[in-house]
């Protein structure tokens, strides 16, 4: 279905790693202007509808918070001497602080103060989105040269009533079955997770856009806050989750590592099947994950026991798994367009096999047909190179009873999904088989 050598394919690293350095700079959290900008700045590349709800809204167990939004923040010194500059690194600021502007000692200061001693050059990420506190993230080197004296504190920031934004964008297909691809924009100046998830679904929603003519599924993207923002649309949107047959979820899919699948809470449904042959004929190492309710991003609210949708992840290097995780140090630096252009490729993969998958009858059941007189041995014979295809055509005749699809067939027979569905083509060209 997709050309890999089109330009837009083959170039696809580039645009993306473009879009995550504009996207790169801004402060974002679960709520505020942040998540507006970011959201603007993807609509000129897809038409989001952006959707707006209100603080104090009721969502199954949860309540949609106040609104943050920040504009500074800074530490000084005894000396009046700017020593931590929400300028400088938006990390600097734990998420959802209060404002604040008042002098503190040392020790004070202290409680309020966030490193890691194991990364003494990192800036952690840390949020205090339910609790209503004020704090600073710095480096632990930075820590270790504070110095007793009076410091100035400053916290810039607003906690009012407001809204949750997200984004939504849908590709109508064929049938009202829908494929989910979800996303979250709620973590601020980190590339890998999350920005990588967004330019990937961007550019995702921009290709699929190009082939909507052509497409069986309903593609349903959406850019949301993480955990919050799932359940939002959840809530919102209950009655109609039935569509969705397949959905993953995109986040660290811009460093240099070994792909990763996390399988859904079922484990054997379609996405699992179609992402591990995926994974299993590119023949590089990667690793399968069983579904875990504790570690993960938002497939624990889509695979929740009340909804138990069939979604997925796919990632480079999983989230807990790299030093950089939920550090500044997962910059522009740490995520490449190469990275990214691989993982586009794979979820195309993965697309290619949902948009192809069909169930056959074989409809010369009784032994095996004579292939000559049909014109499919001269293609067997004449080529030396068609063994794969040859093989195809045997298997999809065997197992195209009604009660096995095409990526049943390929997954049994160790053949490439586009080779057997190759084969159907042909058996079905020469009136051998239909699609059930």
């Amino acid at each position: 279905m997709f050309d890999f050598s089109d330009d837009f394919v083959k170039e696809s690293g580039k645009g993306m790693y473009s879009l995550m350095e504009q996207l790169y700079p801004i402060c974002r959290s679960i709520t505020g202007n942040g998540v507006r900008e970011t959201l603007k700045i993807l609509s000129k590349t897809v038409p989001l509808e952006t959707k707006e709800i209100p603080t104090g809204t009721a969502v199954f167990d949860w309540t949609i918070p106040k609104e943050w939004n920040i504009s500074d923040a800074y530490i000084k010194d005894p000396k009046g001497k700017k020593i931590v500059d929400f300028k400088n690194s938006n990390l600097h600021v734990l998420g959802y602080s209060i404002p604040v502007h008042k002098k503190f000692k040392l020790s004070e200061l202290k409680k309020h103060l966030f490193t890691l001693p194991d990364y003494p050059d990192s800036i952690p990420y840390l949020t205090s989105y339910y609790r209503e506190k004020w704090g600073f993230c710095l480096t632990h080197n930075q820590f270790d040269r504070l110095e007793d004296g009076e410091y100035e504190v400053h916290i810039d920031s607003s906690l009012t009533d407001g809204s949750l934004t997200f984004g939504e964008y849908v590709i109508k297909g064929k049938t009202d079955d829908e494929v989910l691809i979800s996303c979250y924009v709620c973590h601020p100046s980190m590339c890998n997770d999350s920005i990588s998830g967004v330019v990937l679904a961007t550019w995702l929603a921009k290709l699929l856009t190009k082939h909507k003519n052509k497409l069986h599924y309903t593609y349903r993207f959406l850019f949301i806050p993480e955990t919050i923002g799932a359940i939002t649309w959840l809530s919102l949107n209950e009655k109609n989750v039935h569509r969705i047959k397949h959905g993953l979820i995109l986040t660290c899919v811009g460093d240099s590592g070994g792909f990763t699948y996390k399988k859904s809470r079922a484990g054997n449904n379609m996405i699992d099947l179609a992402a591990q042959k995926v994974l299993t004929d590119s023949g590089d190492k990667h690793r399968i994950l069983e579904f875990d309710p504790f570690v993960g991003s938002d497939e624990r609210q889509y695979c929740s026991p009340g909804f138990n949708l069939p979604v997925g992840s796919m990632m480079r290097t999983t989230y807990p798994d790299f030093s950089e995780y939920h550090t500044s140090k997962d910059d522009l630096d740490f995520v490449t367009a190469k990275g990214l252009g691989g993982s586009f490729e794979q979820y195309l993969m993965i697309i290619n096999i949902l948009e192809n998958d069909r169930t056959y009858i074989n409809l010369n059941p009784k032994c095996e047909p004579q292939l000559g007189k049909r014109g499919l041995y001269d293609v067997m014979g004449s080529q030396k190179n068609h063994e794969e295809f040859h093989k195809a055509l045997f298997w999809a005749l065997n197992f195209s009873d009604g009660s096995h699809s095409l990526l049943d067939i390929s997954i049994r027979s160790s053949l490439k999904f586009d080779v057997v569905k190759s084969a159907a083509d042909a058996l079905c060209k020469a009136g051998l088989m239909r699609i059930k």
